[in-house]
């Protein structure tokens, strides 16, 4: 009886969470992240707009297992990473509304996966340009994979594919700053 009862439990649970729309959580600034931008030792830097592909995997709102997460930046996950960029920037102060150097990009990629048994995972991927006067001094495209321990069972999955999100977002970013061509086009 008691198996019955738990299993009644996690199946009501499932289906209230199916089909509902959540906001992704707000990006949270990785400390690791502002220290490298910090010690780059950088120009002032604006953050331009970010604009968004129509590909099949840029997903907006992301799906996850039936529930749709929505970006609470403007419900544009281009306009989460160029939040997330303008954070960094802004707490390593290197960041400023009217400087010369200017990044901004496209995000390409974006989804993730919460229908694995015991693996949730998720995938960016975006160009990145930085301009200074208008000339192009960098533009590349860095993508991550981020995977995270998961259930089954969707009361767990998606709540816990929900908060992987800003990580996901800092690995993109990490991976960003840890290009010294990037960096270099930023001095």
């Amino acid at each position: 009886m008691h198996h019955f009862r738990v299993f009644f439990l996690v199946f009501f649970s499932v289906v209230l969470m199916a089909g509902c729309s959540v906001m992704a959580p707000p990006y949270s600034a990785s400390i690791t992240n502002v220290q490298k931008l910090k010690e780059a030792g950088t120009q002032m830097t604006k953050v331009g707009d970010f604009a968004s592909s129509k590909d099949q995997g840029n997903a907006n709102p992301i799906s996850i297992r039936g529930s749709s997460m929505k970006s609470p930046y403007q419900d544009s996950y281009s306009k989460y990473v160029e939040e997330a960029i303008k954070q960094e920037l802004s707490l390593a102060n290197r960041g400023a509304p009217n400087a010369d150097v200017e990044v901004t990009g496209t995000l390409l990629k974006n989804d993730l996966d919460a229908t694995g048994f015991s693996k949730g995972s998720g995938d960016i991927e975006a160009r990145f340009i930085v301009k200074k006067s208008g000339q192009i001094l960098y533009d590349q495209v860095k993508s991550v994979h981020h995977e995270w321990p998961s259930s089954f069972v969707g009361a767990v999955a998606i709540p816990r594919a929900i908060e992987e999100y800003p990580t996901l977002v800092q690995k993109l970013l990490t991976s960003l700053y840890a290009d010294q061509n990037f960096l270099d086009a930023l001095k």
